[in-house]
C-alpha cells in the first residue's frame, strides 16, 4: 500500500501562486509515477500534470501547460505543483496519485490522497 496526504490548499487571488505538496509513504518503490488530477464541483476528475520518479519526466495538460510545474524530491518522497498566474477556472479540489505507469486516466492510478481545495478569486 502506499499512502498519499496532500498540502498546500488554499483561497489565492486570480494572478496569484499556490505550491502543494504531496507525501508519499508506504510501498512507494511499487509505483513509477506520480500525477496531479483536479475536480471542480460537478465535472470529472481531470488530469493536470504528472512526473516519473526515475528521470523526471513531465508531462502537463494543455489547460496549465507554462503555469504549473510539477517537480520531486526523491530523498523526501514528495511531489510538488507549483502553480502561477492562477484563474478562477483553476478552483477545484486537487489530488495526488500515484501508479506504476500513469499518464492521464484517472483509471492509470492505484494510490490517491484526501485531495485539498484550491480556490481561485476574481
Amino acid at each position: 500500500q502506499v499512502q498519499l496526504v496532500e498540502s498546500g490548499g488554499g483561497l489565492v487571488q486570480a494572478g496569484g501562486s499556490l505550491r502543494l505538496s504531496c507525501a508519499a509513504s508506504g510501498r512507494t518503490f511499487s509505483t513509477r509515477t506520480m500525477g496531479w488530477f483536479r475536480q471542480a464541483p460537478g465535472k470529472e476528475r481531470e488530469f493536470v500534470a504528472r512526473i516519473s520518479w526515475i528521470g523526471g519526466g513531465t508531462y502537463y495538460a494543455d489547460s496549465v501547460k507554462g503555469r504549473f510545474t510539477i517537480s520531486r524530491d526523491n530523498a523526501k518522497n514528495t511531489v510538488y505543483l507549483q502553480m502561477n498566474s492562477l484563474k478562477p477556472e483553476d478552483t477545484a479540489v486537487y489530488y495526488c496519485a500515484a501508479g506504476r505507469f500513469g499518464v492521464v486516466l484517472p483509471s492509470e492510478y492505484d494510490y490517491w490522497g484526501q485531495g485539498t481545495q484550491v480556490t481561485v478569486s476574481s
